[in-house]
């Protein structure tokens, strides 16, 4: 508080106080008179400078008030002009009413009263009418928008350098990488020792040229493997190049019998380098479990896959399969029971591949089951053959009848797909830690987690080859009747559309194992043959086709009707038949009200990707998506991918 204040404290005591002084004056005047007037005359004096006092006292308040509140508002214009933050009061319309003078220089106008926030603002726009904040580039800088929405009030902050500063954070986190040659010894059979080496030093000269030209650290690990280490911006240029090395490799190497390929596993945005490592060679295990000739590029919880547009690679070799058979036979040995799984709505390949797993336990005499909730047209003729033998015939169970006979002894075989949310019942992979999953898709996202013993080639035809093979190494003296070989090679025949797509060396050799051991071709024939209703409605779909770039087939059925997925699937089978037609989607409803897409391709076009971003899978020429909603909106859709895809790789080879 000001001294004057302290001095000149006036109140009410003072007027009681000069109230009292005439008091005592009256009462001294009553016993003499002379001394009363005396007081009487001091009484007044101090009355009158009192009141002097008391104008002086407000005289010096008004004018120390009066400067103060101009100081006051002085500073706040000074202070509200020159803050290094933006402030502007706009209307109901969003048209600025006031602003301060950084707005100005922001914005580089003298003054922009009257104009629209949105104009000014584009990203405004976005913004809900809601507290938050907003980021805004205007020139080289970035600013952060502060909305008030109740108050009309937006405050604007300059955040360039602060944005900046986490960019460069996120462009030089560290990311890892692992390059290998995945098929260098089928390459290299039957090479001498000068091929080899003029094959390698080709193959590694474009790998250090490429290296160079990113600018990455490159070191070689093994005669096959090499070790990347780079950052997040380089890694971002890889991926826009879409990992060109891929081609490169397998182009210079082309007039090899077999090109050589690469496959690379990329991982950044891990917690730990560590953890990065771990998903630097999860990473490779996904491009490798896809056929590899491709990369597979984690950052954070974003996965994405490069390349794949060649076919897999068969291997000579079969040492894989028997070391895999020997390890599947010692855990059904250890296992008090077996129970096989395979996907939603299965086919004939996840039916035979079941039937061969159900053949290997009981070969070892352990009890075993194959849970199959009900019989879609695609395997009814199979499962009238099968019922036939009562010893197969009882071997079928509901899911509900599995949840009661599993336990935590209990081996579960998934056939046929890799994604846990493909199977029929779930649950009962949570309810034991003895799972093995065989199957012959390239390897997705989604997998199943916790499995001992996984057994994927994408190379193989079908799941029924696989299988195959491992039966001829898991016992000695493998016995197969008619109808156990019969469904084993009706799912390779249906998967390879009668071993025309898909076949290698080693599907022929699976089927002439099965022929030996009684397979009868003449039944799988009978099991394919079509119902005339069902050709007349697949004729319908076909004429629903129309041609997009040139060489892809894509029928929409009618809305309202509903198409099985066998159906759907054939008819995009037989589309492939026609002149020009290189890649082929059906679209159509299914009985349980989704939206089945089934995708075929002449090998020309990977659909696998195409499905993949429409939330399925498959293989390079086989690949299939189930969605929710309507035909058209599920078309619509897929233009859309195949659009998006043409923009970024090109659609056909």
């Amino acid at each position: 508080m000001p001294k004057f204040l302290i001095k000149r404290w006036h109140g009410m005591h003072h007027l009681w106080a000069f109230v009292l002084m005439i008091l005592l004056t009256v009462t001294l005047a009553a016993y003499e008179w002379k001394l009363g007037i005396i007081g009487l005359v001091l009484s007044g004096a101090v009355g009158f400078y009192s009141v002097m006092a008391e104008r002086a006292f407000r005289r010096d308040l008004k004018v120390y008030l009066g400067t103060l509140s101009y100081r006051v508002k002085k500073a706040g214009r000074e202070v509200i002009s020159d803050l290094p933050l933006g402030i502007i009061l706009y209307n109901e319309d969003k048209t600025v009413e006031w602003h301060n003078g950084f707005v100005s220089h922001m914005l580089d106008l003298e003054s922009v009263v009257g104009e629209s926030l949105d104009e000014l603002f584009p990203t405004l726009s976005q913004a809900k009418e809601r507290e938050g904040t907003v980021e805004a580039v205007i020139g080289s800088s970035v600013y952060e928008l502060m909305f008030r929405f109740d108050e009309r009030l937006l405050y604007i902050r300059d955040i360039t350098q602060r944005w900046q500063l986490a960019k460069r954070y996120e462009d030089e986190k560290l990311a890892l990488g692992i390059v290998m040659m995945d098929n260098l010894e089928e390459v290299t059979q039957g090479m001498d020792d000068q091929q080899r080496s003029s094959l390698m030093s080709k193959a590694t000269a474009e790998i250090t040229e490429w290296a160079n030209k990113f600018h990455v650290y490159l070191k070689r690990l093994t005669s096959d493997r090499y070790l990347v280490i780079t950052d997040q911006r380089t890694l971002k240029q890889l991926e826009l190049s879409r990992f060109v090395l891929l081609d490169e490799v397998r182009e210079i190497t082309a007039e090899n019998k077999i090109p050589m390929t690469l496959s690379i596993g990329f991982a950044s945005g891990a917690e730990s380098i560590v953890e990065l490592g771990h998903w630097a060679q999860t990473s490779l295990d996904y491009a490798l479990g896809r056929g590899g000739d491709q990369a597979a590029v984690k950052v954070g919880q974003r996965q994405s896959f490069y390349g794949g547009k060649s076919n897999a690679v068969e291997k000579r070799t079969r040492v894989r399969a028997r070391v895999v058979a020997h390890a599947l036979r010692d855990l059904i040995r250890d296992s008090d029971r077996v129970v096989i799984m395979g996907h939603k709505m299965p086919d004939m390949d996840a039916i035979g591949a079941a039937i061969g797993v159900l053949k290997a336990a009981m070969m070892y005499n352990k009890e075993a089951f194959i849970v199959l909730e009900g019989v879609n047209p695609s395997i009814q003729k199979m499962m009238e053959m099968l019922r036939e033998d009562e010893r197969i015939a009882k071997r079928f169970i509901s899911p509900e009848q599995a949840q009661v006979l599993i336990g935590s002894n209990t081996l579960v075989v998934v056939v046929d797909t890799h994604k846990a949310s493909m199977v029929k019942e779930p649950k009962l992979l949570t309810q034991t830690e003895k799972i093995v999953v065989v199957d012959h898709h390239r390897r997705g996202e989604e997998f199943i987690t916790g499995a001992i013993l996984v057994y994927m080639e994408p190379y193989a035809s079908s799941t029924c080859e696989l299988i195959t093979e491992l039966l001829q190494y898991i016992h000695d003296r493998v016995l197969l009747d008619v109808r156990e070989a019969t469904a084993l090679l009706a799912g390779i025949t249906v998967d390879t559309k009668s071993f025309s797509l898909r076949t290698g060396s080693r599907t022929f050799e699976a089927a002439s194992f099965l022929r030996r051991h009684g397979a009868d071709s003449a039944l799988i024939q009978r099991m394919m043959k079509e119902d005339l209703a069902e050709y007349i409605k697949k004729a319908e779909m076909i004429k629903q086709a129309e041609i997009v770039y040139d060489h892809i087939a894509i029928a929409v059925t009618e809305q309202g009707r509903k198409y099985s997925q066998l159906l759907i699937a054939q008819t995009a089978d037989t589309l492939l038949n026609m002149t020009d037609v290189l890649a082929s989607f059906v679209i159509g409803e299914r009985p349980d009200g989704l939206i089945g897409i089934s995708a075929r391709s002449l090998g020309h076009m990977n659909v696998q990707v195409v499905m993949e971003r429409m939330g399925g899978g498959g293989h390079l020429t086989n690949a299939a998506a189930q969605l929710e909603g309507t035909v058209t909106e599920a078309a619509h859709r897929l233009k859309q991918v195949l659009h998006e895809l043409d923009k970024e790789e090109g659609l056909f080879e």
